[in-house]
């Protein structure tokens, strides 16, 4: 859109140009099945589904048998939870999360909990952290998955899931990590960090909607989950389905141009983020929400207080921003993020995400600074 500012890459992310020219010819010239097996079309779109498994697998450092691929993080979180419960939940029916996890996740977990497992959902604090000793105190002999995300979606706060993973794996419980906004940010070590289950989605990360990965530990020890959709065995039998060949073609690209270009991308987008922070937090009543220290380089999310976000975001023409996680945009409740990290409905009501992105500038900043700053 012309003159427009887009500050909501938390939400979705443009397709870059090479990713689009890597999936054009999987449209119409390599079109093929990838489970055809008897003719070159099919061989050909195998051997690119192959490719993208080892380009998404080498951006989390990880082996390419370990990835399957999916609709999207929602599907991965899906999965994986109901998953490992089909496989451990007739003795172990408890699952840890905690209060600021996307929606994705909490609602999972709320149908499962109607249906009779245990959940516990602990609290965070000011910075949207959880208190590990109580994670620790939280763990029972019934427990047997911990749902914690790397970064959380509305303030960019990165939990220590190394820490979390040490601690689970000491009472023999696995870690489902949601990596959909760290993914192509910052590096992900799924060895090195002991993550059991990830999931990741190509539209954070200058992919395509609809495509995204479930990691799944093939270590020791193994983890093994039951299929969430059946029939015709594709992906070793754990989700069936004619592959979208094209889709994960672009995802691998994504996933290998974040692997060689993320930290530049890093070091330009923080600086923004900082600069629009450092402006902004000279109006009256206005302060960060979430860990500053530990979070994405990318996000701020700022309250405004006494000043609605509504208001804001009329005031904020061409300028794309979000109050919320964009899932739960079309719902006028206030954040549940914001709310479970202690601030009032009126300070919820009252905070802004800004999510930056490859495209940003410095004269954008200005621009955004010096719309906010005429309502003062």
């Amino acid at each position: 859109m012309n003159n427009s500012i887009y500050l909501d890459h938390n939400a979705t992310t443009p397709v870059l140009e090479d990713v689009l020219s890597a999936m054009l010819p999987y449209f119409t010239q390599h079109f093929g099945n990838a489970s055809s097996k008897t003719h070159a079309y099919g061989w050909i779109a195998e051997q690119a589904v192959e490719t993208a498994q080892i380009q998404v697998a080498q951006l989390i450092n990880a082996n390419k048998e370990e990835i399957i691929f999916t609709s999207g993080a929602t599907e991965s979180i899906n999965m994986a939870i109901k998953g490992i419960l089909n496989v451990y939940g007739g003795t172990k029916n408890h699952i840890i999360t905690c209060a600021t996890e996307h929606l994705a996740v909490l609602e999972t977990l709320d149908v499962l909990a109607k249906k009779g497992f245990e959940i516990t959902v602990l609290p965070v604090n000011r910075l949207g952290q959880i208190d590990l000793e109580q994670f620790k105190k939280a763990i029972n002999e019934k427990t047997c998955l911990a749902c914690i995300m790397h970064a959380n979606n509305e303030t960019g706060t990165l939990h220590p899931i190394k820490e979390i993973a040490k601690i689970a794996h000491e009472k023999n419980v696995l870690v489902f990590c949601d990596a959909t906004q760290t993914a192509g940010k910052m590096i992900i070590d799924v060895k090195d960090d002991d993550i059991d289950l990830l999931c990741m989605a190509s539209h954070k990360m200058y992919g395509p909607k609809g495509v995204g990965a479930l990691y799944i530990k093939k270590g020791n020890p193994r983890v093994t989950l039951t299929p969430l959709i059946d029939g015709g065995g594709h992906q070793h039998g754990l989700r069936s389905g004619t592959l979208n060949v094209t889709g994960i073609v672009g995802f691998g690209k994504a996933c290998d141009i974040a692997t060689n270009s993320m930290w530049d991308d890093g070091i330009k987008i923080s600086r923004l983020k900082t600069i629009l922070e450092q402006r902004l937090t000279l109006l009256p009543n206005t302060f960060i929400n979430g860990d500053i220290k530990n979070r994405l380089y990318n996000t701020t999310n700022i309250c405004f207080k006494d000043k609605s976000a509504a208001d804001l975001i009329k005031n904020l023409k061409n300028v794309a921003v979000a109050n919320g996680s964009a899932c739960a945009s079309a719902k006028s409740t206030a954040s549940h993020v914001l709310l479970a990290m202690g601030l009032t409905e009126n300070e919820a009501q009252s905070s802004l995400r800004f999510s930056f992105g490859k495209s940003n500038t410095m004269e954008e900043v200005e621009q955004v600074v010096a719309m906010i700053s005429t309502l003062y």
